[in-house]
């Protein structure tokens, strides 16, 4: 959760009440947030000379990522004030400030957005809470710059209609902020290199061979997104209009920051809560004006909220209720059993009716909510498949193995190449965008994971004997969400020598376990039989498949299939891991014994 650390003074004034920490508190705790620390109380030396408020924000209501944010929305949960309406006003000439998208911005970040703040008031507080929302949403919902990045100028400075573009780093110039040398891309990405504020971000750029970069119409930069600004255009306390100009590689999130940073400060515009639109123009021809300040419809059913609640409210009652939390709300006027809510450009977070009910509940106040029995008697119990876990984790336990606990995410080498396996495209789920080389697929085997594993702690005493019941993900287009998980078990024995014998008898002593009888081939009897087999994972003519007959509990119908193998693992694929090891592995799948 952002903490968010405001001058207990300030906000204090802001809501009309002086309160003591305990009082904060409470009010913190029935609107949704904790205060964290109130440091009038510390008496060190190192305590701030005015008394902060450290208070823990949820992760997503960005509107209460600054003092002014917080201070608004307590004001109206205290019913001292009603939510603002934010307005899209156009220049007196009508003349709107044109942004206008180079197509080789396309390469890089593709989507801008702009505004202005006319006739604003800076003074020493609102300027470094202006900055330092602008860093709360960086490193929250911007993802440390890499989705979206803001740049903020004093439009005084600068002249429209400002360009965006994509060049090579030897032809941006520049003074950067704060700075009083000029430098190209190349100068300066080595100039911020060991810079603690700026170096973690030059990795989202740097290797890309255009540069993104902002221009007035004189061709004076004005930003080097998602670096840093221009000092040319820096804004000062004597800034009376901003310019505020956001790069994004996800439009939605470049719409969500925009819309949030205008409606924290627009209330500091000689005309509250106003913002001056922008003029995006992209190479196709398309023009977007933004921001976009509507309100959004959004509904929930009042006996949905009633029962999720175990209130007994009417309408009016829960649109009451609503408005405290800034939300705008009125009974629908063709069905008596729904609130339509107009959600402000602030409440990025309401996406659902369950949304609308958790403010009501909110608003209404958890503690104030009735206690009452469930309407019917439950006995509770395990899910039957993480209970035969259980039975399988302690017998491989007893047996002298040791549970491993991987992640479930793995590279796609891993998955496959490195086991000796062919990628079909038509069984793991792979990450459309993962972080990392290392997070690519959802494991389809739990091998992986343990030989990681065995590879971290090869310098332990032999053998090394480790196992894992967890789950696997597959692609399954007879699912809602085309696919499914599955509960596998995997062991493995790594020592100077294979040890078949060893898995050999650990797995049937889980058949017994599992109460499973050994049974022929060509019988009709319900058990398990093994039956010599060829993989790519193992040594050839050193493995087995595991065949299961039994009573589909879903369905009721008997079924046969091949449920996993066991064998000696192949030399390319212990290599592949870096196992200087024999290493011996089972894997199969629980699922049909419960």
């Amino acid at each position: 959760m952002p903490t968010v650390n405001v001058d207990k003074q300030r906000l204090f004034e802001t809501l009309e009440r002086d309160y003591t920490s305990e009082e904060f508190n409470e009010l913190c705790f029935r609107f949704g947030i904790e205060l964290e620390e109130d440091t009038s109380e510390d008496t060190s030396e190192s305590a701030p000379e005015r008394p902060l408020l450290k208070i823990d924000i949820p992760a997503n209501r960005y509107d209460l990522l600054c003092e002014e944010g917080i201070g608004r929305s307590l004001r109206i949960f205290e019913g001292k004030d009603k939510p603002p309406t934010y307005r899209v006003v156009k220049p007196a000439d009508g003349k709107l400030q044109q942004l206008i998208v180079k197509p080789e911005t396309a390469q890089i970040r593709p989507y801008i957005v702009g505004a202005v703040l006319r006739n604003i008031t800076f003074t020493p507080a609102n300027y470094a809470s202006f900055i330092d929302l602008q860093d709360k949403l960086h490193n929250n919902i911007c993802r440390k710059r890499t989705l979206a990045s803001m740049g903020t100028h004093d439009l005084d400075t600068v002249q429209g209609p400002f360009t965006y573009e994509a060049l090579a780093p030897k032809d941006i110039k520049f003074i950067p902020l704060n700075q009083t040398q000029e430098m190209d891309g190349n100068s300066l990405m080595e100039f911020y290199e060991n810079d603690r504020n700026l170096g973690k971000f030059l990795h989202i750029i740097r290797d890309s061979p255009v540069y993104p970069v902002v221009f007035d119409a004189s061709h004076t930069v004005c930003s080097l997104p998602p670096i840093i600004n221009s000092d040319h255009s820096k804004i000062k306390l004597s800034t009376k209009n901003v310019f505020i100009e956001i790069t994004a590689t996800d439009e939605h999130k470049v719409n969500t920051v925009l819309n949030t940073l205008v409606a924290m400060f627009s209330q500091y515009c000689e005309e509250p809560f106003t913002v001056e639109p922008v003029e995006v123009i992209y190479p196709d021809g398309t023009t977007k004006v933004t921001p976009n300040m509507d309100t959004r419809v959004a509904s929930a059913k009042i006996d949905y909220i009633n029962s999720c609640t175990g209130l007994d409210l009417d309408g009016e009652s829960i649109c009451k209720l609503l408005n405290k939390m800034t939300l705008d709300a009125t009974v629908d006027s063709k069905d008596a059993n729904q609130v339509l809510v107009n959600v402000p450009p602030t409440r990025w977070d309401i996406l659902h009716a369950c949304d609308i009910m958790e403010d009501v509940a909110i608003s209404y106040g958890y503690d104030n909510l009735p206690r009452q029995m469930p309407g019917v008697n439950t006995v509770g119990a395990a899910l039957p498949l993480n209970k035969m876990s259980d039975h399988a984790r302690r017998e491989l336990a007893l047996a002298g193995f040791t549970e491993v606990a991987p992640l479930i995410l793995c590279s796609n080498d891993e998955n496959f190449k490195f086991l000796n396996r062919v990628d079909d495209n038509k069984t793991a789920i792979k990450l459309a965008n993962p972080k990392t080389i290392e997070y690519q697929v959802v494991r389809t085997s739990l091998l992986p994971g343990v030989l990681k594993t065995i590879s971290w702690n090869k310098k332990l005493p032999l053998p090394i004997k480790v196992f894992e019941v967890s789950d696997i993900g597959l692609k399954d287009e007879s699912r809602e969400r085309r696919t499914r998980n599955e509960r596998h078990v995997c062991a493995t024995y790594s020592a100077k020598t294979s040890a078949f014998e060893v898995i050999h008898g650990l797995f049937e002593r889980m058949m017994t376990m599992l109460q499973t009888s050994k049974v022929d081939k060509d019988s009709k009897e319900l058990g398990y039989w093994i039956q010599e087999a060829e993989h790519g994972t193992y040594f050839p003519g050193r493995s087995a498949d595991i065949h299961l007959r039994y009573i589909d509990s879903a369905t009721n119908e008997r079924k046969v299939e091949n449920i996993g193998s066991f064998g000696v693992l192949h030399p390319t694929v212990l290599a592949n891991f870096e196992i200087p090891y024999p290493t011996t592995a089972l894997e199969f799948n629980l699922e049909p014994f419960v």
